[in-house]
C-alpha cells in the first residue's frame, strides 16, 4: 500500500468520522450530556472505520493487512488529535473545562498558573482518550471492514 493510499484512506476515515460524529452527537447528547459524547465518539469511529475498511479492502489486502491498517490508523489518530486540540479554541469548550474543574476541585484560591496547568492537563487527557479510541476501535473497524469485502477473482 503506497503512502498516497494511506493518506487517502486516513483522510476519508477522518471526513466520514466527522460527519457521523455530528449525527451521533445530536442524538446521544440529548440522552446523556455526560456519556453522550463518549458514545458518539465510540460509534462514529467504529462505523467510519468499518465503512473505510470495506471501501479500501482491495488496497488493504494487497500486502500485510495488519501493516496497512496500522499505518492508516496511526495517521487517523494524528488527524483526530489535531482536530480535538483545535476544537478547544472554541470559547464554549473552554467554559466547559472551567465548569468541570470547578465541580471537581475547590478552586477558590487558584492562581492563573493553576488554571492553566489543570486546564491543559484535562485537555491532554481528553486528547489521549480520543487517540486511544481511534487506535483501538479504528484498527478493529478497519480489520472487520476489510474482511467483509471479498477480493475479486480475475
Amino acid at each position: 500500500m503506497k503512502f498516497s493510499d494511506v493518506v487517502t484512506a486516513a483522510v476519508s476515515l477522518s471526513v466520514i468520522y466527522i460527519l457521523l460524529e455530528f449525527v451521533f452527537l445530536a442524538v446521544f447528547v440529548q440522552v446523556s450530556t455526560v456519556w453522550g459524547v463518549d458514545v458518539a465518539l465510540i460509534l462514529s469511529i467504529l462505523v467510519a472505520s468499518l465503512i473505510v475498511g470495506y471501501l479500501f479492502a482491495a488496497k488493504i489486502q494487497e500486502e500485510s493487512r495488519k501493516g496497512a491498517i496500522s499505518r492508516i490508523v496511526v495517521f487517523f489518530a494524528l488527524v483526530l488529535a489535531f482536530y480535538t486540540m483545535t476544537s478547544y479554541t472554541n470559547p464554549y469548550t473552554s467554559a466547559g473545562i472551567t465548569e468541570g474543574l470547578e465541580s471537581m476541585f475547590s478552586t477558590d484560591g487558584w492562581t492563573t498558573l493553576d488554571w492553566a496547568s489543570y486546564s491543559a492537563f484535562l485537555m491532554e487527557m481528553i486528547v489521549a482518550e480520543y487517540v486511544v479510541f481511534a487506535l483501538v476501535l479504528g484498527f478493529i473497524g478497519l480489520y472487520v471492514g476489510s474482511i467483509l469485502r471479498k477480493p475479486k477473482k480475475t
